[in-house]
């Protein structure tokens, strides 16, 4: 039974793509997402900045060119958060940021109005200095964060141009979302599930992608809350299979990104990510250390996941994990 359940996922995928020439993912176009968000010139993109503005005007010329559709008629969903006033030379420790939302309808006339949510927090923490989560609290310069998280979006941005170039539809709807404020404590994820646009009952997945940039020698992509949805183990292993990667699976180990709001709030959510390095968090986190190919791979087998689950055969219901 369980066999023919992965079977029925992997067809339910696969058939959204029969029939048309396809456009495969580009490592050149991933790097150009993440050598912009991690340029000097957004300065680190931190919340309420006009770098981070920058990245958030960037991210909605994307999801407007891609074709999403908006929510409230606008693709930002602003908020205000408090930043420590010596943090970046902040004039005022209260600061105006915004998520970037959108979304793709479904195609399923009942499963449609179920929602996939797919993010990445773009924010990162500008020059760092002392208040700040860098781990060089003495060195004031331009954290870039290439990898956490201009990662994250350069991959939810090429995921959205195959929907968009391919003509992608799946049974349920899928929202894609760029959070600001993550590095403040999840600020922007908690924001949005406490003023969704949709019925919370309505929101089954979410996939958070948080340092996805850094693909080891090994190809492991590491995940948490796979545990939170019928069969997610399973499946998550089981499109690992030809990927090229070596997916590591875990039920629960849920993690500290922006899916965690999720999973508070009894909303399956799995968070993706390829591993930790010693430029987390300190200005030598740049776009030279991107591993642009190996992203190609796991944009690959997120798209995968994604469309699965957004396909999925069986009701999607929460399960909380120890």
């Amino acid at each position: 039974m369980f066999k023919k359940i992965i079977f029925l996922f992997v067809v339910a995928f696969l058939a959204t793509e029969k029939g048309a020439a396809q456009t495969t993912f580009s490592a050149e176009t991933f790097y150009k997402h993440d050598s912009y968000l991690a340029s000097d010139k957004l300065e680190g993109r931190l919340a309420g900045t006009k770098g981070n503005n920058q990245a958030a005007t960037y991210i909605k010329k994307y999801f407007k060119k891609f074709g999403l559709k908006k929510f409230n008629g606008d693709y930002y969903q602003p908020f205000k958060i408090f930043i420590k006033p010596d943090i970046n030379k902040m004039k005022s420790d209260s600061v105006s940021t915004q998520n970037v939302v959108g979304y793709i309808e479904g195609s399923d006339e009942n499963l449609k109005k179920e929602f996939i949510v797919i993010g990445a927090h773009y924010d990162h923490w500008g020059w760092g200095g002392k208040g700040s989560g860098s781990k060089k609290k003495d060195t004031l310069a331009i954290h870039n964060g290439a990898d956490d998280n201009a990662s994250g979006v350069s991959a939810l941005l090429s995921i959205l141009e195959k929907f968009h170039e391919n003509k992608i539809t799946t049974k349920r709807s899928i929202i894609f979302i760029s959070f600001s404020g993550e590095e403040e404590g999840l600020l922007g994820s908690k924001y949005f599930v406490n003023h969704l646009p949709v019925d919370k009952s309505s929101v089954k997945v979410m996939m958070n992608m948080d340092m996805v940039g850094r693909l080891n020698d090994k190809k492991e992509l590491y995940m948490g809350g796979a545990g939170t949805f019928p069969d997610g183990v399973e499946l998550m292993k089981k499109l690992g299979e030809g990927s090229g990667l070596s997916p590591i699976v875990f039920a629960g180990d849920v993690g500290g990104s922006d899916h965690v709001t999720f999973y508070k709030n009894d909303i399956s959510a799995i968070g993706l990510h390829t591993g930790g390095h010693p430029q987390y968090h300190t200005p030598e986190d740049d776009s030279a250390l991107i591993n642009s190919e190996g992203a190609v791979l796991v944009c690959q087998y997120i798209y995968n996941a994604l469309t699965s689950i957004a396909n999925y055969e069986q009701t999607l219901s929460f399960i909380k994990q120890n």
